[in-house]
């Protein structure tokens, strides 16, 4: 059951006494989880860079569609850009469902994709009427060519307030933000007509309207400026750094 739309990672509703797991943390691990599942720990194919890990967390080499952990183990997940990649999707989201009573997934939008393609992606993902909705990438005619990945990604982010002040008000412009509890609604590879056609058909002002529905001046107001004073909180906060795997091992080590 989907809870809300965070503003953005950094922004979850995380008690102070969770227990926290994240699938597929890859090269940017969130501080506030306690274990780590990362099935690829050798290859940077599916990310942007090698493993890293806080001191504090616990790294396990696992895959997401099958979690060596037991029923509602965690009280929260984390799963950040770690779907899009998923051989059996279905079964990914269901084990986050089964170790984790409440959770957060995050994955890139359709636009996103097609702004700043990854070979590595399986699949798009939208969401339509509170329900994660994934097509396969390689039914969708034309494919994803252009390659904006460095302007939206690496470089915007971080030298634009407004752009930020953007991709926080209209979360789900490049990602898809949901928060959920006790279970995921969701459907692979859609063969009703409703649904298909936002990964098939060209737009129309209807489908804009689904996807991001238009809001009175006093609620866009509101979203606006908590977005503004989530930027603010973020930047006055200490960035912490986390380690290499190989630096971790060290850390181990030296603390048996």
């Amino acid at each position: 059951m989907k809870i809300r739309n965070p503003i953005n990672r950094n922004s979850l509703s995380i008690k102070k006494k969770d227990r926290v797991l994240e699938v597929g943390s890859g090269h940017n691990p969130n501080y506030r989880s306690d274990v780590l599942a990362e099935k690829y720990i050798d290859s940077n194919y599916h990310r942007s860079g090698d493993v890293k890990i806080f001191s504090h967390q616990t790294l396990v080499n696992a895959s997401g569609e099958s979690l060596p952990f037991k029923e509602k183990e965690f009280d929260y997940v984390i799963c950040c850009h770690a779907l899009e990649h998923a051989e059996d999707p279905a079964q990914f989201i269901n084990e986050q469902c089964r170790v984790a009573k409440r959770g957060y997934m995050e994955t890139p939008s359709f636009i996103g994709e097609a702004l700043f393609p990854k070979e590595s992606h399986r699949w798009v993902i939208l969401e339509i009427d509170n329900r994660l909705v994934l097509y396969e990438k390689s039914r969708i005619k034309g494919g994803f060519i252009p390659d904006f990945g460095n302007l939206f990604l690496t470089y915007l982010p971080f030298q634009s307030i407004a752009y930020r002040l953007l991709c926080n008000t209209y979360g789900d412009l490049h990602n898809v933000r949901y928060e959920w509890e006790d279970d995921i609604d969701f459907i692979i590879n859609p063969e009703d007509e409703y649904y298909s056609s936002f990964f098939t058909q060209k737009w129309t002002q209807e489908m804009i309207e689904k996807i991001f529905p238009s809001h009175s001046l006093r609620k866009e107001s509101g979203r606006t400026v908590r977005a503004f004073f989530q930027i603010l909180k973020e930047m006055m906060r200490k960035a912490k750094t986390p380690m290499s795997l190989e630096e971790y091992e060290k850390y181990k080590n030296l603390r048996k």
